[in-house]
């Protein structure tokens, strides 16, 4: 995917002690996304906004708040995480992705 026209903020999103990064695209629609990757690890993350987690790259493993499941998601798959939620994502190895926030 490409997105032309985009403004990205300089300043990078870190979370977990630098384990997970990413970085805000605006895109010129307005539409706000975050690009980024997470190492190897177990993490919580809440929500305010509506989010589609989108995989690019890798595998992980997920459950959302109103769930005892938790689900695979490999590069190409996404999943939905409500406003005002959470989840828990486990990764093993390298995680790509973008966060569509809606």
């Amino acid at each position: 995917m490409e997105y032309k026209n985009s403004t990205i903020r300089q300043k990078a999103n870190v979370y977990h002690d630098g384990k997970v990064t990413s970085r805000s695209v605006i895109t010129a629609e307005g539409e706000m996304k975050t690009l980024g990757i997470m190492l190897a690890g177990t993490y919580h993350f809440s929500t305010e906004a509506p989010e589609i987690m989108e995989v690019t790259q890798g595998s992980c493993r997920v459950k959302l708040a109103d769930s005892q499941d938790w689900v695979t998601y490999s590069a190409g798959e996404c999943f939905d995480v409500p406003a005002n939620s959470h989840f828990d994502i486990e990764v093993d190895t390298l995680l790509d992705y973008v966060c569509h926030f809606g």
